[in-house]
Order: structure tokens, then C-alpha cells, then sequence
């Protein structure tokens, strides 16, 4: 490898993350607002860190607060 080799390497990974960021803070905001959430909020955080926002989100809002509330109606 070369130096040329060796410094574009560096901009091809923060390509890939810009590009999981704002796919996941893209997502994050549709579904958030196509179920009624705060979307910017969860738009936003999706954009800072990448798994962790989304992991929460699926955890608890797609799933926790449907049981409560498919466990309301019962």
C-alpha cells in the first residue's frame, strides 16, 4: 500500500458511517412520525450514534408501549 492507499481509507469509513447515520436518522424520523412519536427528537438522536438509538427505539417504543397498549383494549 502506498500513501494514497493509506489516506483514502480513513475518508471511505466516515463516508460509510455519514451514510448509516443518516439512513438510520432518516428511518428513525419516518417511523416515528408515521406512529404518532416526537420525529424530530428521534431523528435527531438517530443521526448522533449508531446502534444505540435505534436499539432503544425497537425495544420501546415499537414494542413495549404496543403491549400496553393492545393490553388496554383488552
Amino acid at each position: 500500500m502506498n500513501s494514497t492507499e493509506l489516506s483514502s481509507i480513513p475518508l471511505l469509513l466516515w463516508i460509510v458511517i455519514a451514510f448509516i447515520l443518516i439512513c438510520q436518522g432518516s428511518w428513525l424520523f419516518w417511523d416515528a412520525r408515521k406512529r404518532g412519536h416526537n420525529a424530530w427528537l428521534w431523528g435527531f438522536l438517530g443521526l448522533i450514534q449508531f446502534p444505540t438509538y435505534l436499539i432503544i427505539y425497537l425495544i420501546f417504543i415499537r414494542k413495549i408501549l404496543k403491549r400496553k397498549i393492545s393490553g388496554a383494549d383488552s
